[in-house]
This record gives structure tokens, sequence and C-alpha cells, in this order.
């Protein structure tokens, strides 16, 4: 087994092959880490080469006696470039691996950005039925056609493909950052941007966390995944025949409700919150198949995922680093 990965040095990618090479399953399994911008370390079963996937040439030596490619890499709100990384970056791998005699699984990660995140209402729980809807901006757009061109080249070549859709993932200290009022905010909303600029300074200081309300004025639930939880679905699709040509919902059990956030943190931490009126919509997606057919289950809650946050240590070699705008 030779697996191809893609944003190698990314979150996932640095966590997934971590724990392939120590999972007993996978003992004979080698690795070929295809870094762009940055470089993993190379060892006796990892071997690094660099590139840029939509660079066809680079492509084909990449996927040379692959057997299978756990795709990655992508953009986030870079129109400039996210064309040809998750378009015609996809496409060249695709159209390689279809055309390798050593090729056998593509996993391909996708985003619930590609329907809707929390910016359209639901009726229910979104399952994996529910139909793709782009929110504005290039990098949701860009999840969309992901995971269409995947399930194309299924119908079209009978490609053995499978697509894990993932929330906000989440390691180490982000979701405490996700909470910040400060400039260390770690993705979106920027709650900052959303009250007075002397209250911000305050909540930053105190440690003060936002309740954010949904559309309806009730408190949101917003969907996550711990990236440990998405580097055990991933393994459990490798070469499982109920994967094929499927998708995935892989997330928590239940969405993160702010409400819940803010009295854990009440009680736990004795932090204070403070309500932020959104548009936004609360959704619930449904793990139910990749627990059925995988055979995967979610080990972090809520409470887990505050505590590991809370607790994280980070060390001075280790700075948080945004690495990407969006």
């Amino acid at each position: 087994m030779l697996i191809l990965v893609t944003g190698a040095t990314g979150k996932v990618g640095q966590r997934f092959i971590a724990g392939l090479l120590d999972d007993p399953r996978f003992s004979k399994a080698r690795v070929r880490a295809l870094c762009h911008n940055r470089l993993c370390d190379a060892t006796d079963r990892v071997e690094v080469i660099r590139g840029s996937i939509a660079d066809r040439d680079v492509v084909a030596a990449a996927l040379n006696d692959v057997t299978h490619v756990v795709h990655l890499a992508t953009c986030k709100e870079t129109p400039e470039n996210i064309m040809d990384v998750t378009v015609k970056g996809l496409f060249w791998l695709l159209e390689e691996f279809r055309g390798s005699a050593t090729a056998r699984q593509f996993i391909l990660i996708g985003g619930d950005a590609g329907i809707g995140h929390f910016h359209y209402r639901h009726s229910g729980p979104i399952t994996e039925s529910v139909r793709h809807c782009a929110y504005p901006g290039s990098y949701a757009l860009s999840k969309v056609l992901e995971e269409v061109m995947l399930e194309q080249f299924g119908i079209q070549y009978g490609l053995n493909g499978c697509c894990l859709r993932a929330p906000w993932i989440m390691e180490k200290d982000d979701f405490k950052y996700s909470l910040s009022f400060g400039n260390d905010v770690f993705g979106g909303p920027d709650w900052k941007t959303l009250v007075p600029e002397e209250a911000a300074r305050r909540y930053a200081a105190m440690g003060t966390v936002p309740l954010l309300l949904d559309a309806d004025g009730r408190s949101l639930k917003r969907n996550f995944v711990h990236v440990d939880d998405l580097v055990s679905a991933i393994l459990s699709a490798i070469d499982n025949p109920r994967a094929e040509r499927q998708l995935f919902n892989i997330c928590m059990d239940r969405p993160v409700d702010y409400a819940e956030v803010a009295a854990y943190l009440s009680r736990t931490r004795n932090l204070d919150s403070v309500e932020i009126p959104s548009r936004f919509h609360s959704n619930w997606m449904d793990n139910s198949k990749a627990k059925y057919l995988l055979n995967w289950r979610p080990n972090y809650d809520l409470e887990m995922l505050i505590d590991s946050a809370w607790q994280y240590e980070r060390s001075k070699e280790e700075p948080r680093i945004v690495w990407y705008p969006g």
C-alpha cells in the first residue's frame, strides 16, 4: 500500500500520517507526501516530493505506483489560486488515478461549505442526500465542485472514490480561539467587529465568550469535528468495500450549541458570555450513515472539545499560525 497524501503538512495531513503509521492494520503501508509551500519530514516510510497539483506532470510523477490517494489540499478564500488547486488540481489527480494500473481507492475530504454551512435554513437534519448549496465566496463553490467531480468520475469510469464531508475541523486550542474577542480569533465570525471596540477589548481581557444567536433569536447550533475523529474515519474508510462511491458526513454526534458552551464555561471556568445576534441558521449534520457503513464513531463530545482546547498548553516553539485567509 502506497498512499499519496496531498496537503500533507496541514492539521489533518500531519495527524493522518502519524495515525496511519501507528496503526497495526497498516504496518506495511508507505506514504508519499505531496507538499507545496511547506515540507514535512521524510522517514523510512514517508517519501516527500514537492510541487503543485495544478501541474499535470507533477501529479503524474506523484501517482507513480500509488494505490490510494487521500486528497486534503485545498484553498480558502483565495480566488487567484482556488480554481487551479481545487478544480484543475483535482481533475489531474482523478485523470491520472483512473488510468493507473495500481490505483485502488481515492478518498476526498469534503466540507460542509458545499451544503451552505450555517448560511441556509434546513427543514431537518442534514443528510448526505441534501442538495449542494454554496454560500457566497470562492471556497464554498470549490467544495461543491470537488464533490461533484469525484461523483461524476465514479459514474463515468467506475472509479472507486469516497468523500468524507467534514464541518469545521478542530485541534489543540483551536476551539478556544474560535471564541476570542481579540485579534487572535481563529476563523469566523470575527467577534470583535460585532461589538463596540471598547467592549471587545474588555471581553478579550476577561475571556468572555460569545453566545451566538441564530436568525430566530435562539442559541445557534453549529457543526464541528475534531481532527482525531476525522482521521479515525479516514482510516475506517481505507479499503472498506462499503465506502465505495459513497459520501459520508463526518462530524460530532450533536452540533455545538453556543448556549451549552457558555453554560459549561461559566460552570467550569467562571467565564462570562455575551449574546451576539446573527442572520445564521442552526443546522444538524447527521452522521448516521458513517456509523452504519463504516462502523465509525466520533470520540469527542462538547465537554471533551472544550476541555481539550482550554487545557492545551502551547510551547514557544509552537506559535499559533493561520496559514490562509477566510
